[in-house]
């Protein structure tokens, strides 16, 4: 397992470092007090090719691996989350899955347009009523000639209101004894007849992004939208979730460092009692845990962005990375406005959008809760993992580029 970062990831990462400190990061004070998603971004990143970062380049993508996808990952949430947040759901939750589960037409009509930045994605899983118990759904897909009629409301969708097409999870199966095979996905284009949606303001955080609700009242779909078997769509669920959380992990790791960045610039400007505050050891003990938690949250993602990148089964890893990095951003926000003291109380400074930010990462794509309960389990030899029917492929670049493996 090696964790060094070859000539192409830093490059790619040097890339996205500076889109995101030099053009997004001028954009983000403004846009989080107007509570709106800077237009501009988005065909910005898709310009970038960051839409399409780790897909293989004959579906439209760059053809990177996923170390790549973590790299960017890090480098958007370090200056807000909300950029992180719009990579996560676009390639993390939805392109990916289209990868692992999509049939080949299913990949040329949905996953290249989105790989190409052409078309943005969002992942439909979470209601009002079903947000951990994902079994609880109430989202409805009932045979409808030759296709489906789909009934539902999801909340909480990140891009809800900027995006072209959703995978979006219904129970088609009433009849089955188990509540996790009632349920098939499908890929729903916006523009259909009986697709509404509409944005969610008041948020505590991430109000530089496009959070909200998408209504199906009798969407109709044909069966070719639908994505994998009928009762597949809890594994297919759960398998984005295993991607989702990996991003969520890699941007957490780089709102840990933009807290110890911020920390480390102001201990060293403030003085008290004749000195710098960074001569403080209660400051310094501050200090020291971003840049213990910064480490030990990088290694963890990088870990599963290297299973990711040999096709193995990462749930825990992922679980427990997404776990520990989240929390640990949290800890670090926090721990900078007291740094800052009564300036981080104002949103004049940056550290007090990052704890409002980091407290959205530590709920949702499993609760901090969720994942003690999984990571007891995985412990006490409660919970395994079966075999999905397919894996994430690993990462081949003369197969994500072609023979010739160039770019």
């Amino acid at each position: 397992m090696d964790f060094a970062l070859s000539d192409e990831h830093l490059r790619a990462q040097q890339i996205v470092r500076a889109f995101a400190q030099r053009e997004a990061a001028p954009l983000i004070k403004d846009a989080d007090r107007g509570q709106t998603m800077p237009p501009e971004l988005m065909p910005r990143m898709a310009q970038l090719g960051l839409l399409g970062l780790c897909i293989p380049e004959r579906y439209g993508g760059q053809g990177f691996d996923y170390i790549t996808l973590g790299l960017a990952c890090e480098e958007l949430e370090a200056v807000d989350t909300s950029l992180r947040t719009a990579l996560s759901v676009h390639i993390g939750l939805n392109s990916l899955a289209l990868l692992q589960w999509g049939s080949e037409p299913q990949k040329q009509r949905f996953l290249v347009p989105q790989a190409r930045g052409e078309k943005v994605a969002m992942f439909g899983l979470t209601e009002a009523g079903a947000g951990s118990d994902v079994a609880a759904m109430a989202s409805t897909a009932r045979r409808a000639g030759d296709g489906y009629a789909i009934n539902g409301e999801k909340m909480w969708i990140s891009l809800a209101t900027k995006a072209h097409h959703i995978l979006w999870f219904a129970r088609t199966n009433p009849e089955r004894s188990d509540p996790h095979d009632q349920l098939s996905a499908f890929i729903i284009e916006t523009d259909r007849p009986g697709v509404t949606r509409g944005d969610i303001h008041g948020k505590l955080g991430l109000r530089a992004g496009s959070t909200g609700w998408v209504h199906c009242e009798d969407v109709r779909l044909p069966v070719e939208n639908r994505l994998g078997e009928e009762g597949e769509g809890f594994r297919i669920a759960m398998s984005a979730l295993d991607n989702g959380r990996y991003t969520v992990a890699a941007g957490a790791t780089g709102l840990i460092r933009a807290a110890l960045e911020a920390s480390v610039k102001y201990a060293h400007e403030r003085k008290t009692f004749g000195r710098e505050i960074g001569r403080h050891q209660l400051v310094q003990q501050k200090i020291a845990r971003m840049a213990r938690d910064y480490e030990l949250a990088r290694l963890a993602w990088l870990r599963v962005g290297w299973m990711k990148n040999q096709g193995l089964r990462n749930t825990r890893e992922a679980s427990l990375a997404k776990w520990f990095a989240a929390d640990a951003a949290f800890d670090a926000a926090n721990e900078a406005i007291q740094v800052y003291g009564a300036y981080g109380y104002s949103d004049e400074y940056d550290v007090e959008r990052y704890l409002r930010n980091s407290r959205a990462s530590v709920i949702y794509e499993g609760t901090s809760e969720i994942h003690q309960l999984m990571q007891a389990g995985y412990a006490l030899g409660y919970r395994q993992d079966g075999a999905l029917r397919c894996e994430l492929p690993a990462f081949d670049p003369q197969v994500w580029r072609g023979a010739e493996g160039e770019r």
